[in-house]
């Protein structure tokens, strides 16, 4: 069998580093005489990977010593629910930067526990590019400010992280769901008092959440907010105050390493950089495609396309997969194509597709 070059939006492509190495210990892991998935979760074995797991992440992302790394479940939806009843507090009031679909969602799901302000909004524009700073305008006294600074769906990315001392407010922490571009560029953690992402896209299998917290935002939980997604209750109990997502964050661990030996965020950064100008290089010279997003805040996670003449759809589609391309249809609220190219999409892969996209523009022009 003859692996295919995967561009799903997630779950998505991993390693295969890493998906061998996972093979070669599915029935024994290191001698244990068991498998990942039938250990227990507290037993010295687990808990060595879920340390190690949480220690090369921390590396990775320089997470400073006053964060939390909590390995939890619910993917980024539940978060959008499980944040405000951790975060809103008294006030009940927290700020939205809305920038597509995801964000979008998070803010109505706040809806349902506080009073939620749009900051700023790039709706008027179809969603294709992110508001300055200067355009923010937050409330007297928000919890937080929730960002999403890569948009999965829409493809477009935060050019900035979000610096809220630049505008005066440095008093209010900074969420930001980073599922579809954590570990794919360096990022200031201490910018932010929250990172979350679902691991399914650049990390490892769906089940994972990973969550990125400040001590100080700990322990401010609304009474309703079930135990099990009270983050003081999560750091307090190592992740492990109900079964963690054992093999998920086995995998992802293996990931973590395989990063570390890219060359860590840097290392993988430029290999993300050269990938994505080589596909918005030929996206902008061939006029058979067309992208639509404002070029200052396009994703290099995740790149959608159109072709001019959309009839010609369903053959682009097939057409790909007998090339070996899969999963290149654009989300259903959208359109066109999506390219999703994390970090285990090597150059190659690209590759493929633009000359895919050459030979059938060449074709049907």
């Amino acid at each position: 069998m003859t692996r295919v070059w995967n561009f799903a939006a997630g779950p998505a492509a991993l390693p295969a580093e890493v998906l061998q190495q996972a093979a070669e210990e599915m029935l024994d892991w290191r001698g244990a005489g068991v498998g990942v998935m039938e250990m227990s979760h507290r037993s010295k074995e687990f808990v060595s990977i879920a340390e190690q797991a949480e220690a090369d992440l921390r590396e990775l992302m320089a997470i400073p010593a006053n964060y939390r790394v909590l390995f939890m479940q619910g993917g980024a939806i539940a978060e959008n629910a499980i944040i405000p009843m951790n975060l809103m507090g008294e006030e009940k009031r927290a700020d939205y930067v809305v920038t597509g679909s995801w964000s979008v969602k998070s803010q109505k799901e706040a809806r349902k526990y506080g009073e939620v302000n749009i900051a700023a909004t790039s709706e008027a524009s179809g969603y294709t590019t992110v508001p300055p700073m200067s355009e923010w305008k937050l409330s007297a006294r928000p919890s937080y400010l929730f960002t999403c600074t890569n948009e999965t769906i829409g493809g477009v990315e935060y050019p900035f992280e979000p610096d809220l001392a630049r505008i005066g407010r440095a008093e209010v922490p900074v969420v930001a769901d980073v599922s579809s571009h954590i570990l794919s560029r360096p990022f200031d953690v201490t910018k932010y008092g929250l990172l979350f992402g679902g691991a399914q896209k650049n990390i490892g299998p769906a089940g994972l959440t990973i969550v990125i917290v400040r001590d100080d935002l700990l322990g401010r939980a609304a009474p309703f907010c079930p135990t099990a997604f009270d983050y003081r209750t999560v750091a307090d109990n190592g992740s492990m105050y109900n079964t963690p997502p054992t093999y998920a964050i086995y995998i992802a661990g293996l990931v973590f390493q395989w990063l570390k030996r890219k060359g860590g965020v840097a290392g993988i950064e430029a290999q993300n950089i050269a990938k994505a100008e080589l596909l918005y290089g030929f996206l902008d010279d061939c006029p058979f495609y067309e992208n639509r997003i404002d070029p200052a805040c396009r994703s290099r996670m995740n790149v959608p396309f159109f072709l001019k003449d959309e009839s010609l759809n369903d053959r682009f589609l097939a057409g790909a997969k007998d090339a070996g391309l899969v999963q290149l249809k654009g989300h259903k609220s959208v359109g066109g194509m999506r390219a999703s190219i994390y970090n285990a999409m090597p150059l190659e892969g690209v590759q493929a597709l633009v000359d895919y996209m050459r030979d059938f523009a060449l074709r049907h022009g």
